[in-house]
């Protein structure tokens, strides 16, 4: 019997990476290696936005379930929580599967289930007990979540492999921008979706937010599958330090630079990374305030009569659509003034967090001191929000890709998604915040959380400046 070798994740051949080609002449490649580029680019950004269209379906959902008596605001958390859970451990251990796979399969075959699944949910006729459907979303929202493992890791993939280490941080920080736009889009999509439905007579329109958007998911697939490449030399170009005369990347010991063994890159690289376990921490409270907020916002200003059922599905588009120029000011300051360090960014960025939320906590007075409207301080304030706390998101998964080896790239971005995923977003955002709001604390309580979490993210961050500093220049030396 062939003795089984798990050195490396165990994949079927259908995934792959392609072998390379032979070089191409000299005199084509700098042309072909921006067109490629772009169009890698191009694949990767509108691939990660589709899978943002199947990813908070629930979020907007919620408000007319819970009206219907389908659901309460904890069974609505807890079956929220089921993406997160599963999305920890899956984009850990799919980043490990993408770092031996081919990007382009990896990413196109799991966007086609999750938005097929994701689908589905608008067509079932749920129970009368809420409990009952609590499980059944959960079921959904775990599988779901698994699948959206699979798009993360090979983007992180494609960005080492096509950009260098001194552009990465501003080309990365627009290629995050895509899970702003389809966040944001997600809710202008599932607005078109209520006005179809309502057209045809159909009472339930709340059913929009999980079918028409993963049609539009569906539809970009095709396109990921055209425009997407595993890396250059699989297109006969030499890789990309090669190309741009830029060794500043982290490299694995000499006989690595193809294949690490998983115990060797997760032990070494990862698990004895002292900055990745402090980055990990911080992004625990990022992502609790990011989701935390993006995610009850429907049901908050609607159950609070702070906007209307259309109104706040505009406002959680423009939290999201706030982060892509938040986003692309922060890398660029990063690589502007602070070269390439992403720590400084974070604890600009975050101080700003706070002034947002405590605009959106304290909406009502605001409005009454300024002489405006509560829907003008509601959407200034989440915008700020939204602009300002997308930057930490992106630049604490840069810094992931710093501090080690390209060839683990997607470990590293798994390990610290692992713990901004399944504390930050499953426990803090969708389970506390989800019993919280339906305690006699309500939601006050809940914003204090959101600002100390966000004072603590700030901390960390600074903690980080110096040591992110030091190891950057020892690189370089």
């Amino acid at each position: 019997m062939e003795e089984i070798n798990f050195s490396e994740p165990y994949m079927l051949d259908f995934f792959a990476p392609p072998a390379a080609k032979p070089r191409l002449a000299e005199d084509k490649i700098a042309a072909e290696y921006r067109r490629m580029r772009l169009k890698v680019f191009l694949g990767a950004f509108l691939g990660y936005a589709a899978y943002y269209l199947v990813r908070k379906n629930l979020s907007l959902a919620a408000p007319g379930m819970i009206a219907e008596g389908l659901l309460d605001k904890p069974t609505a958390g807890f079956a929220m929580a089921g993406i997160p859970i599963a999305y920890a451990f899956s984009k850990f251990l799919m980043g490990s599967l993408s770092d031996h796979s081919d990007a382009r399969k990896f990413l196109v075959v799991g966007l086609i289930i999750a938005s097929t699944v994701m689908a589905s949910i608008g067509f079932i006729p749920f129970a009368d007990s809420i409990g009952v459907n609590g499980w059944i979303l959960f079921g959904f929202m775990l599988l779901v979540g698994w699948l959206s493992g699979m798009g993360w890791p090979p983007c992180g993939r494609v960005m080492a492999h096509w950009f260098s280490q001194n552009e990465r941080s501003f080309k990365m920080s627009i290629w995050n921008c895509s899970h702003n736009l389809g966040g944001g889009s997600l809710g202008l999509l599932v607005s078109v979706g209520v006005m179809i439905l309502a057209s045809m007579g159909i009472a339930q329109t709340w059913r929009a937010a999980f079918i028409f958007p993963s049609l539009v998911a569906l539809l970009t697939a095709a396109v990921c599958w055209w425009a997407l490449r595993d890396r250059p030399e699989a297109c006969g170009l030499p890789p990309i330090e090669e190309f741009r005369n830029d060794y500043s990347s982290q490299k694995a010991e000499k006989g690595e630079e193809q294949k690490i063994p998983f115990r060797r890159l997760f032990v070494d690289y990862v698990f004895k990374n002292h900055l990745l376990w402090m980055i990990a921490i911080a992004n625990v409270f990022v992502y609790f305030v990011r989701y935390g907020v993006s995610d009850w916002a429907p049901t908050y200003l609607q159950e609070l009569e702070l906007l209307s059922a259309a109104d706040s599905r505009f406002a959680f588009s423009l939290f999201e659509y706030a982060g892509i120029p938040g986003t692309i000011i922060c890398g660029w300051l990063s690589v502007k003034f602070f070269q390439g360090r992403c720590a400084p960014v974070n604890v600009i960025a975050m101080a700003l967090v706070v002034l947002g939320l405590l605009g959106y906590w304290q909406v009502e007075p605001i409005a009454q001191a300024l002489g405006c409207s509560v829907n003008a301080v509601v959407y200034a304030a989440l915008s700020l929000t939204g602009f300002a706390v997308y930057g930490p998101i992106a630049m604490i998964g840069i810094q992931a890709l710093s501090f080690v080896p390209k060839n683990a790239a997607g470990t590293a971005a798994g390990f610290v998604g692992l713990f901004g995923y399944l504390l930050g977003d499953a426990l803090l955002s969708k389970i506390v915040v989800g019993h919280i709001a339906d305690s006699s604390m309500g939601w006050n309580a809940i914003f204090w959380l959101f600002v100390v979490g966000s004072v603590v993210a700030t901390l960390i961050c600074a903690v980080t400046w110096h040591k992110e500093r030091v190891m950057m220049e020892q690189r370089c030396k």
